[in-house]
């Protein structure tokens, strides 16, 4: 597990915003090709199949992609929709998370690990 300073995590995001942005177009055409996976999903049993089948597979692996770069980057993603990602950080001897979502211009915020973005508190 990477352990990020305040400073290494905010130096990241302009890094972390492109790549979630990249993120947000691989899950806005699969949101547009959910009704022709549905359907072939429904009719798999008789041998199921779309015309977008190969499109639809190479956005998958995009989107699996794009989410393994922001991962190897020690970085957690909690919520794709919002933006929402933690960085491990040692804080007083402790792990916890620096908490950001995409609408920060900065990270302010950390919580412990079991905490959740309802427990963050001020830096």
């Amino acid at each position: 597990m990477k352990l990020f300073t305040v400073e290494e995590a905010n130096a990241m995001l302009p890094q972390l915003r492109g790549l979630l942005s990249d993120l947000d177009r691989f899950r806005i055409r699969l949101r547009g090709m959910a009704p022709d996976a549905q359907n072939a999903s429904e009719k798999a049993i008789q041998g199921g199949g779309t015309s977008r089948g190969i499109e639809y597979a190479s956005t998958v692996s995009g989107f699996l992609e794009m989410t393994q770069e922001i991962l190897a980057l020690g970085v957690e993603i909690k919520d794709f929709e919002r933006g929402l990602c933690d960085f491990p950080h040692l804080r007083d001897g402790k792990v916890v998370y620096l908490c950001w979502q995409r609408t920060e211009s900065s990270i302010e915020w950390w919580h412990e690990i079991e905490g959740g973005f309802a427990g963050r508190q001020p830096l």
